[in-house]
């Protein structure tokens, strides 16, 4: 952002903008292999954390927005090609399904930054009087839209620190 944000709409659109950073960052001009690479059998890899995180950022702002979500609706789901179900965020992945993530950086952040753009598209239009909206009521307390927004901003800069932090191994072994 040119200035400093002033609203709840502009703060959260900052939030998942730094998202983005550093997922570009942490991909950037590495190739399939680098981004396939696996500390250990049992590690995520880069690819792996930026689809995970994109996914999860794509369905809950679907979700919360009332639209299609980017992966179905601009044939993600298609092009990455993945043996997994459709609807498949990676939540409760394991070591085989996280090596089944081969792509290419292109395709990782083409893919995350439709879902960016959808994303800041829809939190621009909030106001305070939208966060406190109950989203979710499984759970105890019940979700509002302000707190589903802040987790999945939460959750994806843990995880794209993740894939930075790999980053920084695949570099330094090269």
């Amino acid at each position: 952002m040119s200035s400093a944000p002033t609203s709840s709409a502009e703060v959260l659109a900052d939030a998942f903008g730094r998202i983005r950073e550093v997922v570009h960052g942490a991909v950037r001009g590495l190739d399939v292999d680098q981004l396939a690479f696996r500390l250990d059998s049992e590690a995520n890899s880069i690819a792996w954390l930026v689809w995970h995180l994109t996914r999860v950022q794509d369905d809950h702002v679907a979700d919360v927005a009332g639209t299609e979500q980017i992966w179905t609706e601009q044939d993600w789901c298609g092009r990455f090609g993945l043996p997994l179900p459709y609807e498949d965020t990676g939540f409760g992945h394991g070591p085989d399904e996280v090596a089944e993530v081969r792509v290419d950086g292109n395709l990782l952040t083409g893919y995350h930054d439709a879902v960016y753009e959808r994303t800041v598209d829809y939190v621009r239009g909030l106001t305070d009087d939208d966060l406190p909206r109950i989203v979710d009521t499984a759970w105890d307390p019940p979700v509002s839209l302000g707190v589903r927004l802040v987790s999945v901003i939460s959750d994806d800069l843990q995880h794209a620190g993740q894939a930075a932090f790999v980053r920084g191994i695949v570099e330094r072994a090269a």
